[in-house]
């Protein structure tokens, strides 16, 4: 299995080799050359079995020769131990035909668990076979980092460093990337907003004397990796509900378009998806453009939802790249348009975009009384994005189709906006129901370049 750049013009990796470099060297993102097909009768046989093992049919294919079938088998039963559901991530019927796919069950409480603490140990064995050591740094909007913290922490071959917008994530958030004691993390509060985080991020990949010195890695949902782990679920929960013999829908409330363009990946295996359903909050970036091919960025709003405050969604480029019949010029001169502003998506690629996918926006009080109903009428008490999902797939799904939403964090970790909304303040597990108690540590950063390569620099030689 081979990896390719959207752009084109970076070297052909293997998995592994595309894993450890996160961000291809001509500023593109890494995607298979070749997609593994799944026949009917392998999705059938999918039936039953436990997530582990689904994992490791669904993701085998891609790997390579990296991991021995032993090994990885090994790493994905490492990865998902710690999990508080033995089903991993459980459907919960909400109403006839709509289902409720729950992904906040792992040990930060949000679905970026499935993908980050596989990953950790994917790295952690490829490392130190090679006898290597890597900087990871990361940008979040509040999940990525809590779960790349929890998923490295204390490992021997990796320093972590995350950027976050100060003042722009929940305080559960917060806490969970801040209160962790181990020496080999570092939590960076950054003045400015995601984008402004992610910015930096391409820039510090893109400084080749800085990338290399520092053996610089990337686990945003720019790696592949992070995108492959989270197909498993669509195939789980699709399984779940009579695939290959029925076709179901998904709803995603996304940001930066990994969580959903898994399942497109899903879809092109050969699962029977029906429609793949984006859900926005204010920041619709992402609901203008398919609806208009209109991608022009705006100011970032903060939200109840902060997860998805953002404007420049990072996986977007693989499905232009896509749309775009594989174009890697044209999906970079669109990247150079996207520094100025904007670009214009092509009449045929935005109708290959919309092949895909349907879209939907949700205003802060369409969330707050979404949250309600569902508490009142569907039993179950949603995180603020959750609820973005559920409002826009009960108004898009069809009747004849089951319809899963992406359940993507736990109540608990926006616990003002959900009581707001419900009257209700969901608690924390117990097991991190001391969260509050613990010191924290960050440091507040200058959303300046420079700066930011001089701490890391400084962080990683002690």
């Amino acid at each position: 299995m081979r990896y390719i750049s959207t752009r084109g013009k970076a070297p052909v990796l293997s998995f592994e080799e595309a894993m450890l470099s996160g961000l291809a060297r001509d500023g593109g993102l890494y995607v298979p050359e070749t997609i593994p097909q799944m026949s009917a009768e392998d999705i059938r046989a999918l039936h039953g079995l436990p997530y582990e093992d689904v994992a490791f049919r669904v993701m085998r294919p891609f790997i390579g020769n990296g991991f021995t079938d032993e090994v990885f088998a090994d790493l994905i039963a490492k990865a998902y131990a710690g999990f508080g559901h033995g089903a991993r991530a459980p459907l919960v019927q909400l109403a006839p035909g709509h289902f409720l796919l729950e992904l906040f069950h792992g040990p930060t409480l949000a679905f970026k668990d499935f993908a980050m603490q596989l990953i950790g140990q994917l790295f952690e064995e490829a490392l130190t076979r090679r006898g290597e050591r890597v900087t990871i740094v990361g940008a979040t909007s509040g999940d990525t980092g809590s779960a790349a913290i929890e998923a490295f922490k204390g490992l021997d071959a990796v320093d972590v460093f995350i950027l976050y917008p100060h003042g722009r994530v929940s305080e559960v958030q917060r806490r969970q990337m801040t209160t962790p004691s181990e020496s080999n993390v570092h939590a960076l509060a950054l003045d400015g907003h995601f984008d402004d985080c992610q910015a930096r991020l391409k820039d510090m990949f893109n400084d080749f004397t800085f990338r290399d010195a520092v053996r610089l890695a990337g686990v945003n949902s720019i790696n592949w990796a992070r995108v492959l782990a989270q197909v498993v679920y669509y195939f789980s929960s699709a399984v779940s509900l009579g695939a290959p013999d029925r076709k179901v829908s998904f709803t995603v409330p996304t940001g930066n378009f990994g969580d959903i363009f898994a399942g497109y990946i899903a879809k092109r295996m050969g699962l029977p998806i029906d429609r793949l359903v984006v859900a926005t909050n204010q920041n619709d970036i992402l609901h203008r453009c398919l609806s208009s091919g209109d991608y022009a960025t705006s100011e970032v709003h903060p939200s109840i939802s902060p997860s998805m405050d953002i404007q420049v969604s990072s996986n977007f480029e693989r499905a232009l790249f896509d749309a775009y019949g594989r174009d890697g010029s044209a999906v970079g001169q669109l990247m150079d348009e996207l520094k100025s502003g904007g670009f214009k998506v092509s009449q045929g690629a935005l109708q290959a975009l919309r092949d895909q996918y349907d879209s939907g926006r949700v205003s802060e009080e369409e969330t707050l009384a979404m949250i309600a109903e569902a508490n009142a009428t569907m039993g179950e008490l949603l995180c603020p994005h959750s609820a973005i999902g559920v409002k826009v797939a009960e108004d898009l799904r069809d009747p004849a189709v089951p319809m899963i939403t992406l359940a993507t964090a736990h109540p608990a970790k926006f616990p003002d906006a959900v009581e707001q909304a419900s009257g209700i303040r969901p608690p924390l597990p117990p097991r991190m129901a001391d969260l509050y108690d613990r010191p924290e540590r960050v440091t507040q950063v200058a959303n300046d370049l420079t700066a930011l390569e001089t701490l890391i620099r400084e962080r990683i030689a002690k």
